[in-house]
């Protein structure tokens, strides 16, 4: 998933970011409110907003974006941990809240709840025909035998998988999958998507000319 990871303290901020990477996700790290208001229309799978930040309240903000009609989903990761805290935060419009000091293991946890909530499944496993999805394991097989996918062919599928039923535009596949390497070179999308065709089943990803990709209803 792509993920914003608003967090001012730079040990913290630092040690989440790198974690993430290396669970597979693209996280672009931000210490305050004013970078990420410049960013917010930007696709994102999940937002990770810190309470108090140098120049704002998170909480206010992940209010704005709800007026708005953001309904990316929130994590407020804060050291305020009163019932009467929790409840604000959930309120204002977060999906989550998770007190600090926290395990990095925990939120990844979180975020995999959030990507099997947003892909409609009521478990881990999800079949697409004769493809399973485990979106705990993050991996897929075809036929029960399982496939192994790099951490791009896994973030492409899990995009697809998040906005099943509606045509992802192309660009905005890009910067989920790629992050800041989207401009590096014009066709890496179009590489992934070839392999995951290969690898899954040509009828897995449908080319929506002019628009962008969809998941096949029947692969």
């Amino acid at each position: 998933m792509r993920l914003l990871l608003l967090e001012d303290d730079d040990v913290l901020g630092e040690g989440l970011r790198d974690f993430l990477v290396s669970d597979g996700h693209v996280v672009d790290w931000l210490r305050r409110l004013s970078e990420a208001r410049a960013l917010e229309n930007d696709p994102y799978d999940v937002l990770l907003v810190d309470w108090q930040l140098p120049d704002g309240s998170g909480l206010d903000w992940v209010r704005a974006l709800r007026r708005r009609g953001n309904a990316t989903p929130v994590v407020v990761l804060t050291a305020r941990d009163l019932l009467s805290d929790r409840i604000e935060g959930l309120d204002s419009g977060a999906d989550d809240y998770l007190v600090k000091p926290f395990e990095p293991e925990e939120l990844a946890a979180r975020l995999r709840a959030i990507s099997r909530r947003r892909a409609g499944a009521s478990g881990s496993m999800l079949a697409l025909g004769a493809v399973q999805i485990d979106l705990a394991a993050r991996s897929a097989s075809v036929d029960a035998r399982r496939v192994d996918l790099t951490a791009r062919e896994w973030a492409l599928l899990e995009a697809l998988v998040q906005r099943r039923g509606r045509v992802v535009d192309k660009r905005a596949l890009e910067l989920i999958v790629l992050g800041n390497d989207a401009e590096v070179s014009s066709n890496a999308l179009e590489v992934h998507v070839s392999s995951l065709r290969r690898k899954l089943g040509r009828g897995l990803i449908e080319t929506q000319r002019g628009l962008g990709y969809r998941l096949g209803d029947e692969p």
